[in-house]
């Protein structure tokens, strides 16, 4: 059975052009929070909002190293969606 609230929070995520942004960057690779910082010209706060949203709906994974978090897309969550598209174009 499908969960169609959850399918939609996580779609949701995705109507943001600063999450877009930070999708896209992680797409190369795992970054930290201070190359997010610098790549988007945002600030610590605005970044740290996104990034729970994503942590949240497990789009994105994160580890600490220091005081820094390390971020990476999360391949599981990202293949589901996938999926869920691909499933709609049939």
């Amino acid at each position: 059975m499908e969960n169609f609230e959850k399918n939609a929070k996580l779609f949701k995520a995705f109507c943001d052009p600063n999450r877009l942004r930070i999708l896209k960057l992680l797409v190369n690779g795992e970054l930290c929070a201070c190359s997010l910082l610098e790549k988007l010209e945002i600030g610590q706060p605005t970044l740290s909002h996104h990034m729970k949203i994503l942590c949240d709906l497990d789009i994105v994974k994160s580890y600490k190293v220091g005081k820094w978090t390390h971020y990476y897309l999360n391949e599981e969550t990202i293949a589901f969606l996938n999926n869920f598209l691909s499933s709609l174009v049939k």
